[in-house]
């Protein structure tokens, strides 16, 4: 099948680095054991930088520096409004190098250049929004008249480990980043190994927006190893997690021995349901950018889509000639809507389900690699229709430009097949009847919900899943709960009537009085 394709020259952005180190305690270091790893440009799958790979004592030592940070810096004692200075500046940092930043990553990742500048925007906007929230934050105080006054006193918890994942990994570090500073704690930063180039630049815009030697630190390495290590770590009481449900598990069991604070957001096979009454249109240009933008690497892509039986036909035909003519190119070119895998591993793991594909559904778009791009880890948008719900392709997260297309008959039918899989991340609702929108929204099994759009998010709503796509939620004051420990302080304003244990002479009323108390506890 044909494929749109867009210019196929390669850019390679000038002072790329061929070495990236950690950043530990204000200043770049290379592993203890000197171990590297290759990093891999996904359009000619070729080397273009070694990064240092760390191993338990470079944990160690990152981990030590945030902790001394923690303990004896300025950062935790800061006000807020000084520590939203710093954050702002941050912001201003990112936004004024955006497009480099997005140059940057789209070589690291493969993501169109189009796509990695709103990234990269994005990432300025969470600094901005933390840093407005914790100038802003107010917290719970209860009076008890004449008696008592209760109130909530935050503190940060210490030190905070951060593991990012590969498909928008400059944003995404920035959405654990943000708040974790704002609420003041220290972190250290584990990046996916595929991709350590942008991740390796906030040691520099930190620096430069004034945040103190050891506040931020960074470890690259494998997930197995740093990651590992940083899970385990004694001294890092909080571990937020972006990455597949499988690694999820494994670090749920490995922090339970530490009773350590865990905010883990996972994989997704989130539904895009379309009822006959939907404006079609809309529904179309939402359900294809929902799973073709960001490459179909994104953990809320809309990967099934279930649309009612009669507008079935011309749902598919419409659907599958426009994923005919995405454009699949050079990550570069900014005609380019989808562009290559980010390393030759997942794209094997993408191309075998496009083969499982083929002998579970019926195949109307794609189906492999574009004509005209021979080597890169190149997809065509990848149409499958009438895929049944026990179908491979239907109940896995393949995590690529590939969508399973599937008929239902009435609403009940669509709530089971929404509900149908192990994950539930996000659900996209398409109808103009708003009975059914709300009912149909509070029925399926979804940590977020959107009706009559693609992912528009919030900053100030819960981001996360439930079932086997996440435990907790970030976001908003969520995002601030889970990095600060709530005190409640409690001060007496008027007489304590306490039992007097112990007092002599006994008086029978001391009794009634103690009786009073013990219902209180």
């Amino acid at each position: 099948m044909s494929q749109q394709t867009a210019v196929t020259t390669h850019h390679i952005p000038e002072d790329l680095p061929t070495r990236i180190q950690h950043f530990i305690d204000g200043a770049f270091v290379d592993s203890v054991s000197g171990a590297t790893f290759d990093v891999l440009d996904p359009v000619s799958n070729e080397i273009y930088a070694t990064a240092a790979a760390g191993q338990k004592e470079d944990i160690d030592l990152a981990v030590a520096a945030a902790t001394r940070a923690f303990k004896q810096g300025p950062w935790p004692r800061m006000k807020p409004r000084e520590r939203a200075r710093v954050l702002n500046r941050i912001a201003d940092a990112v936004e004024a190098q955006d497009k480099r930043l997005a140059e940057l990553e789209t070589f690291d990742t493969g993501l169109p250049i189009t796509q990695a500048l709103g990234q990269a925007q994005r990432a300025a906007e969470n600094f901005r929004f933390f840093a407005d929230l914790i100038v802003a934050q107010s917290d719970d105080a209860y009076k008890v008249p004449g008696s008592q006054l209760n109130y909530v006193n935050r503190k940060p918890i210490g030190v905070a480990g951060l593991i990012t994942p590969w498909n928008t990994p400059f944003m995404l570090e920035s959405w654990k980043l943000a708040p974790a500073l704002a609420s003041g704690c220290t972190v250290v930063l584990k990046p996916a190994e595929f991709t350590p180039l942008s991740a390796s630049l906030w040691a520099g815009i930190f620096r430069d927006a004034g945040l103190p030697d050891g506040v931020f630190n960074l470890v690259n390495g494998l997930g197995e190893e740093a990651g590992d290590a940083l899970v385990k770590h004694p001294d890092v009481p909080l571990i937020s997690f972006t990455g597949e449900s499988r690694t999820g598990q494994l670090i749920f069991g490995n922090a339970a021995p530490y009773l350590k604070g865990l905010s883990m957001e996972l994989g997704g096979k989130s539904p895009a349901v379309v009822f006959a009454d939907a404006d079609l249109d809309a529904a179309i240009d939402s359900t294809l950018f929902g799973v073709f933008s960001l490459n179909g690497e994104r953990c809320t892509a809309g990967s099934r889509i279930l649309v009612e039986r009669p507008i079935y036909d011309e749902f598919l035909a419409r659907y599958a000639e426009r994923a005919k003519n995405i454009v699949v190119g050079d990550p570069h070119d900014p005609a380019t809507e989808v562009g290559a895998l980010v390393h030759p591993e997942h794209y094997e793991k993408v191309m075998s389900y496009v083969e499982l594909g083929k002998q579970e559904g019926r195949l109307l778009a794609g189906g492999g690699r574009p004509e005209g791009l021979d080597t890169g880890n190149y997809v065509a948008p990848t149409v499958f229709a009438d895929v049944a719900p026990d179908a491979r392709i239907f109940q896995e997260e393949i995590f690529g430009p590939v969508v399973a297309i599937t008929p239902f008959d009435s609403d009940v039918e669509a709530l089971e097949l929404a509900n149908g899989v192990k994950y539930g991340l996000a659900a996209y609702i398409w109808t103009n009847d708003l009975q059914r929108a709300h009912t149909f929204a509070q029925s399926v099994e979804a940590g977020m919900v959107w009706l009559n759009s693609h992912n528009v998010r919030d900053l100030r709503t819960p981001f996360g899943g439930v079932k086997a796509s996440g435990l907790g939620h970030e976001g908003g004051y969520r995002s601030i709960d889970f990095y600060t420990d709530q005190q409640a302080v409690h001060i007496t304003l008027g007489p304590v009537h306490t039992a007097r244990f112990g007092a002599t002479p006994h008086r029978p009323e001391e009794a009634e009085e103690a009786a009073e108390d013990a219902g209180d506890a």
